[in-house]
């Protein structure tokens, strides 16, 4: 198991300096509908890229 204390204010220091665009993308690509919907992504039944785009307040640099 890891030593790791969740409620110790030390354990989160480096967050407090954190790219916010990184940190959001980390906890939406482990997130297991985002995964679901982006697997999908690959059926050609599947919604179209906008909509996943859309549902899930991505936008993507051009």
């Amino acid at each position: 198991m890891p030593d790791f204390d969740w409620r110790s204010p030390e354990a989160y220091s480096k967050l407090q300096n954190a790219d916010l665009t990184g940190l959001a993308w980390e906890c939406l690509r482990r997130n297991p509908e985002y995964q679901k919907n982006y697997c999908a992504l690959a059926n050609p039944r599947a919604g179209a890229p906008v909509e996943f785009r859309n549902k899930w307040g991505l936008s993507f640099r051009g």
